[in-house]
């Protein structure tokens, strides 16, 4: 069975949404938004990409999400995988991960250069009529009773005037959203600075391994980026920079080679040859936070929303899936009657996220920077320790993987209790699955539910048993008539759900169908049949329950969250 094509919504009659800042979570929103018609203008101060290729790792939870937006291949045939990582201390290996055993498509960390990942995106944004304005700045905004206001600064220096619906700031550490909103940028300032370089590494692993090297001298890294090449990130220990150098190259001189052979010579006690420079900076960084990611129609996401320290490679990961947690939302409100609270969501289900990556990635650097007391006690051997008791290690997978976020205390979630499976608030995992009946006329075959998955819509899957299954394809004179009642049941709760999300929601039925490459249906939802999972467009599970009989909690939860949308 092959995948649906993406059904775009035609581009809707509303005011655009400005996004200002196309990095990867600019680009991001600008997917989401546009894939469900909403029109984007994407404006960015800088007349050309940014050449500090600074964010390498792309997590599986996100490669997840480019399969459900049709644009993981070129990824997967640019990037390269490492499976396994590993953590030393003074030469010794503390740690292995190894990230097969994760259940999903993608079990590594994808290593490809942030330049390559934003051209990706940003060729992708462009078959919906997206146009990344180079050289255009926001200079100013204003929000009253009248609506939204914004003012943008041509290369030419002509000013133009507008009325967005919606304005995004993904416009790095130094936003000027953040800034006008006076929003405060909350946390501390890192006393090291960051060496970055990209060189050929000869070394006596194999290059699926990437590599955390923590002594007394400081933290190194080695992450293949394939091709021969590899990236090497390590701590200098500045003295300690205001917070306005966050994520900014110092003024110092790009490190030179043979000051990354002196930090490997002295902190990675294995034998490596680093050679052939190609690229090198230093940076500061910061350890803060937002305090609030929404202000009326203005909203803050990625850089702008929060800095950390590069451990765990989760900042870029982090700002592409607040992208999408926010670009459905402004959609429903844009194409249906959703109550404004739906935005405030944003903040209740991101802030939570950034606030634990924030407190991850500090703990993961100072662990692995300490020279002696707790933190390096922590390192040597709770570490270990704990990582050898499988449950843990599995949790640590997930983490690192960004699969384990989940928003099970959201409002926006119903969970009405199964056998098994996901709750509502985690990610709706892929499943090998045999399509019964589906939108569009869709005949029966088998496939990935990540292929009926578009994150244009929500989807309701109605979860049968196989045996049911075989009787709904038979003649209807051969159903028995509980089989028959049940499939009214399950007929009535589709027609139901798609009068309150009209335009909205695509339906499907399936059932269990062994096959290679994804779990079966049972193994990833659990063993109650029938029921229904409905999940959001950004891939999460808004509810579950029995079908039919937590239809009305159903209905009632969609009319209070998700509204009823207009006629397209």
């Amino acid at each position: 069975m092959h995948p649906p094509q993406p059904n775009r919504h035609k581009s809707l009659d509303v005011a655009p949404v400005l996004i200002a800042g196309a990095g990867p979570t600019g680009l991001a929103a600008a997917m989401s938004l546009s894939r469900a018609g909403i029109p984007v203008r994407l404006v960015d101060k800088a007349p050309e990409p940014s050449p500090w290729s600074r964010a390498i790792g792309i997590q599986a939870r996100t490669l997840e999400l480019f399969e459900q937006h049709r644009l993981v291949e070129p990824f997967l045939e640019r990037g390269h995988r490492a499976r396994i990582g590993n953590l030393y201390s003074n030469g010794q290996r503390l740690m292995r991960l190894d990230f097969d055993p994760l259940q999903t498509r993608y079990p590594y960390l994808l290593f490809l250069d942030q330049a390559v990942t934003e051209r990706l995106m940003t060729e992708h944004v462009e078959t919906f009529g997206v146009r990344v304005e180079r050289g255009v700045e926001l200079v100013h905004f204003n929000q009253g009773s009248a609506g939204l206001e914004a003012t943008l600064r041509h290369p030419n220096g002509a000013e133009e005037h507008l009325r967005p619906s919606y304005l995004i700031g993904a416009d790095g550490a130094h936003s000027m959203v953040r800034h006008g909103l006076n929003i405060e940028f909350t946390g501390k300032t890192f006393e090291q600075t960051f060496l970055l370089a990209d060189l050929q590494a000869d070394t006596e692993w194999p290059d699926d391994e990437f590599h955390i090297f923590a002594s007394g001298e400081g933290i190194a890294t080695l992450f293949p980026m394939g091709d021969g090449r590899t990236r090497l990130i390590a701590d200098q220990r500045a003295a300690a920079q205001s917070p306005d150098a966050a994520d900014i190259p110092p003024k110092s001189a790009a490190p030179t080679l043979d000051e990354c052979r002196e930090i490997v010579a002295r902190r990675i006690h294995h034998r490596v040859t680093v050679r052939n420079l190609a690229w090198s900076s230093n940076f500061r960084l910061n350890n803060r936070m937002a305090d609030r990611l929404r202000s009326g129609r203005v909203f803050l996401a990625g850089d702008a929303a929060h800095v950390h320290s590069p451990a765990g490679a989760q900042g870029m990961n982090t700002g592409i899936q607040e992208a999408f947690n926010l670009g459905w939302k402004i959609a429903r409100m844009l194409t249906g009657v959703a109550p404004d609270r739906l935005l405030d969501t944003y903040h209740t289900e991101r802030h939570p996220i950034e606030r634990e990556v924030l407190r991850t990635s500090s703990f993961m650097t100072q662990m692995a920077a300490a020279e002696h007391g707790p933190m390096k006690l922590i390192r040597d051997h709770v570490m270990p320790a704990l990582s050898a008791i499988g449950p843990l290690r599995d949790a640590a997978r997930r983490t690192v993987s960004e699969l384990s976020i989940q928003y099970r205390r959201s409002p926006l979630t119903l969970d009405r209790g199964l056998d098994g499976g996901p709750r509502a608030g985690e990610r709706a995992p892929d499943a090998w699955v045999h399509v019964v009946d589906g939108p569009l006329g869709r005949a029966p075959g088998v496939g990935c539910l990540f292929d009926l998955h578009d994150p244009a819509y929500f989807s309701l899957f109605l979860m049968v048993k196989p045996s049911e299954e075989d009787d709904i394809a038979m003649a209807p004179a051969t159903l028995t008539v509980a089989h028959a009642l049940r499939d009214k049941d399950l007929d009535d709760l589709a027609k139901s759900v798609e009068e309150v999300l009209p335009n909205s929601v695509r339906v499907w039925r399936i059932t269990d169908k062994g096959g290679d490459g994804a779990r079966s249906l049972t193994e990833a939802y659990g063993r109650t049949r029938p029921c229904f999972y409905l999940v959001r467009p950004d891939g999460y599970i808004a509810a579950r329950g029995r079908a039919p009989s937590d239809t009305q909690a159903l209905l009632r939860h969609c009319e209070t969250w998700f509204g009823a949308g207009k006629d397209e």
